[in-house]
């Protein structure tokens, strides 16, 4: 599976972004999909994920009411809309996929995207 993230860009605190993850290579529908954010210095974090099935989604706490994941598997493609961005938000977001249930633990992941950079400025 290949995966490739867009969307991101340099927004002011509470601007909205929308992310894209577009796959190919196999059944894009078989595997969880999840969002995580990276920033210098820290360890990869959880952002979002959502099941095969689009019927369950997760958040972090730290972005719950103000990110939306979803996916059209017909399109072979996740989103995120990022709403009331804060400073804090910034990172370089990185999709991925994963075969069974939905983990917080990018290290059950099996393929990635090569990221994409949202910079929030206050």
């Amino acid at each position: 599976v290949q995966l490739q993230a867009s969307g991101g860009g340099l927004v002011q605190t509470g601007d909205s972004l929308r992310l894209s993850c577009a796959a190919s290579g196999r059944t894009f529908s078989s595997y969880v999909m999840g969002w995580f954010r990276q920033v210098p210095g820290k360890e990869r974090e959880p952002v979002a994920g959502i099941s095969w099935s689009g019927s369950n989604t997760y958040y972090a706490d730290s972005v719950k009411g103000r990110f939306t994941i979803s996916r059209e598997n017909a399109k072979n493609t996740v989103f995120l809309q990022m709403n009331s961005l804060k400073p804090e938000d910034t990172a370089a977001y990185y999709c991925a996929v994963r075969l069974g249930t939905y983990s917080t633990d990018y290290r059950a992941y099996y393929y990635w995207g090569q990221g994409t950079q949202v910079t929030v400025s206050s």
